[in-house]
């Protein structure tokens, strides 16, 4: 009998992206049919759910429910007004944000891409990453994510992540096997690869050129 899995919102530690916090909710339940996560103002005003990022290959379905405090919706430029309990569904691609209305509001986030199994993507690991890599504290990212692959191996995207930041650091052989590994995991990071400026220090070598190439 598989086992089940229990967690109260204030229990799954609280990350950050892009300005907004979140707790990963799939990742600590251990949940792969779909995603979820809960997204939290702490004070009223606070941006809970922002706009999509432009860079974002997903197509999902978005379901919120606001499961404490009071929230204020946008979508298409229309205002929603979400108190606890309201449900708000997103269509791919729709322009959406949302705020707190009330300090401790929490958005629960259910998403899925129609016609299509989900796909976990780790996300919410690299997520609080991402600060230190704009800022070019590519080493520090390494070290993090060699932490996170070894945890969490299943994900593509943290090998390819730490394969950019090893080849900005002068690590060419690493570099070109986390590329492999994670080009064996999602055939979307061999196409990446191609084009992504990071790899410019090893796209000259022998075995950089395979990869892309097969």
């Amino acid at each position: 009998m598989a086992r089940y899995a229990v967690a109260h919102l204030d229990e799954i530690e609280e990350l950050a992206d892009a300005g907004t916090l979140y707790r990963p909710v799939r990742l600590q339940l251990g949940i792969t049919a779909f995603g979820a996560s809960a997204w939290i103002g702490h004070t009223r005003g606070d941006l809970v759910i922002d706009l999509h990022d432009p860079g974002d290959p997903t197509a999902d379905q978005e379901l919120f429910l606001v499961v404490r405090g009071h929230a204020m919706f946008e979508l298409h430029g229309e205002r929603v007004d979400a108190p606890a309990g309201t449900f708000v569904f997103a269509p791919p691609g729709t322009p959406r944000r949302a705020y707190a209305e009330e300090a401790g509001t929490a958005i629960l986030l259910i998403e899925g891409t129609p016609g299509k199994g989900y796909e976990p993507r780790g996300w919410e690991l690299w997520a609080p990453l991402a600060p230190m890599y704009g800022t070019a504290r590519y080493a520090e990212v390494a070290d993090a994510l060699r932490a996170a692959v070894k945890a969490h191996p299943q994900y593509g995207l943290l090998f390819y992540n730490l394969a950019c930041c090893e080849s900005l650091t002068g690590k060419p052989t690493e570099a070109l096997i986390h590329l492999q590994r994670a080009i064996e995991l999602s055939e979307e990071f061999r196409e990446n690869a191609r084009s992504d400026s990071d790899f410019d220090p090893i796209r000259d070598e022998p075995g950089f050129r395979n990869l892309v190439s097969s």
